[in-house]
C-alpha cells in the first residue's frame, strides 16, 4: 500500500486530468486510482472534486437578460393567476399581458412588455423559485368512506378517459370538518370534466344523498355541455338509488373507482388542493353564513376564474424506458378555450362563453374573490373568538371530543 505522503501526489497528479475528463473517463481515473491506492471509491471523489485553478481564460457572467423590472412584472401576472407553474404560465403571457395593460392592471415599459411574451416556460420556473420558496404550499390527501348495496350494478372504470371527448365528469366530496369530523360541517361537492379541465363545485351542509342530488343538479345548470358520463368514487354519497335513478332518467352513463385507488378518479382528485383546499384551507366551517359565502364563491367568482383564466395542461403520452416512464404534455390552455376550439358545445353556448369572457377582468375577479375569503375568515373568527387561526395550516384531528372534568372533593367542615 501507498504511504499518505505518495497517495496525495499521485491524486495531485490525476486530479486535473479528471476535472477536464467525461464522464466515462473520469470512471476510468477513479477505477485506476481505487485500484493502486485501495481507497473507497466515494472519498475519492470528494477529494477530486476540491477545487483547483485550471489554466486558461476564466469564462465571464451572461448578460442577464429578464432583470428586476421583467420579474416584478412576471410576480405581478403570476399572482393575479393564481400562482401557475411555468409551462401553464408561459402561453397565459401571451394573450393576457396586452389585456392586463389595457385594463391598467399591469403598467409596464413596451421592452418589458416584449420580454414577458417571449419568456420561456423554464426561465419562468428559474426566476419565481425565490417567490415560491416564500410562498410555500401545504399539500393534503383526501379521504372516503366507500360500501354500498349498488356495487354490482355500478361498472368500474379504470383511468382510460379519452380526452378528447367533452362530457365525461369526476366527481368528488372534499371535507370542511377541521379537527374534528363529530357534527354536522360544510361538504364541497367537487366536479371536474375530463376534456377541458372545465371545473364545478357546490357546498352543502352534511353528505346527505338527497341534497348531494340536489347540488350535482344545480351544477349541471351551469355547465356549457351535455353530460355523458359522471364518475365518483366510491362514497355512499354517491353510491345510492337517489343518484342511480338519476343518471337513468337523465340516460347519463354511471361508473364509479375501485376502492383505495385514487388515481381512477385522477382528474377531480388534483383539483381538490388548487381549487377547494388552496382557497378555502383547513379550518371547520359548519353554519349557514359560511355555507352561503362559499356557495357564492363557487356560482360567481372562483368557477370563473378557474375555468376563463387557468390554463391546465393535458397528458399526451407517456413512454417508458426501462424503468423509467417519460410524459409528454400538451400546451397548456385555459378550459374556457379548450371548449371553444372543441366542436362539442352548441353554437349559442359558444357565443354566450366568448361574450362573457370579453367581459371579465381577471384582476378584478381575483380582488372579489379574495374579499370573500376575508369576510368567510372573519365570520370563522367571530365564531371561534379568536385571532390567530392560520386557514392553510393542517388542523390536528382531536381524538378525545368530551372532556370530563373531576369536581374539587367535597368535605364536611370540621
Amino acid at each position: 500500500m501507498m504511504e499518505m505522503k505518495a497517495r496525495n501526489q499521485y491524486l495531485k497528479v490525476l486530479q486535473e486530468r479528471y476535472l477536464r475528463a467525461s464522464k466515462k473517463e473520469k470512471g476510468r481515473i477513479l477505477d485506476e486510482y481505487c485500484k493502486n491506492t485501495g481507497q473507497n471509491r466515494k472519498y475519492v471523489i470528494r477529494k477530486m472534486r476540491s477545487q483547483i485553478v485550471l489554466e486558461g481564460k476564466p469564462r465571464g457572467k451572461r448578460r442577464w437578460v429578464y432583470d428586476g423590472h421583467v420579474i416584478a412584472a412576471l410576480v405581478q401576472v403570476w399572482e393575479i393567476f393564481d400562482y401557475p407553474c411555468g409551462q401553464r404560465l408561459a402561453p397565459l403571457l401571451k394573450t393576457m399581458v396586452e389585456r392586463l395593460r389595457e385594463l391598467k392592471e399591469l403598467q409596464i415599459s413596451e421592452d418589458v412588455a416584449n420580454k414577458l411574451l417571449r419568456i420561456s416556460p423554464a426561465t419562468i420556473d428559474r426566476r419565481l423559485r425565490h417567490q415560491k420558496e416564500v410562498i410555500g404550499h401545504l399539500r393534503r390527501k383526501g379521504v372516503s368512506k366507500p360500501k354500498s348495496l349498488l356495487y354490482q350494478k355500478i361498472p368500474v372504470r379504470l383511468n382510460d378517459w379519452d380526452t378528447s371527448v367533452i362530457g365525461n365528469l369526476g366527481i368528488d366530496f372534499v371535507e370542511h370538518c377541521g379537527s374534528s369530523k363529530k357534527g354536522h360541517y360544510i361538504n364541497s361537492l367537487s366536479v371536474a370534466e375530463v376534456g377541458s379541465g372545465w371545473w364545478e363545485g357546490q357546498a352543502i351542509m352534511g353528505r346527505g344523498q338527497e341534497p348531494t342530488l340536489k347540488a350535482l343538479e344545480r351544477i349541471r345548470k351551469r355547465t356549457p355541455f351535455r353530460w355523458l358520463e359522471i364518475h365518483p368514487d366510491n362514497d355512499s354519497a354517491f353510491i345510492n338509488a337517489h343518484l342511480w335513478k338519476y343518471c337513468q332518467e337523465e340516460k347519463i352513463r354511471f361508473s364509479r373507482s375501485r376502492p383505495n385507488r385514487k388515481n381512477d378518479n385522477c382528474y377531480v382528485e388534483q383539483k381538490n388542493w388548487t381549487h377547494i383546499k388552496k382557497v378555502f384551507g383547513y379550518l371547520r366551517y359548519d353554519t349557514v353564513g359560511e355555507l352561503n359565502i362559499i356557495n357564492d364563491l363557487y356560482e360567481n367568482e372562483l368557477r370563473l376564474y378557474k375555468n376563463f383564466f387557468q390554463p391546465v395542461m393535458k397528458l399526451k403520452e407517456k413512454i417508458r424506458e426501462g424503468g423509467r416512464v417519460h410524459r409528454k404534455y400538451d400546451v397548456a390552455k385555459t378550459p374556457y378555450q379548450r371548449l371553444m376550439e372543441s366542436d362539442q358545445i352548441s353554437s349559442e353556448a359558444r357565443e354566450h362563453l366568448k361574450a362573457f369572457y370579453l367581459s371579465l377582468n381577471p384582476a378584478q375577479l381575483k380582488r372579489a374573490l379574495e374579499a370573500k375569503l376575508d369576510q368567510l375568515y372573519k365570520i370563522y373568527q367571530a365564531k371561534k373568538r379568536s385571532s390567530t387561526v392560520e386557514p392553510l395550516k393542517k388542523q390536528t384531528p382531536r381524538m378525545v371530543t368530551n372532556y370530563v372534568i373531576q369536581p374539587d372533593p367535597f368535605r364536611l367542615p370540621s
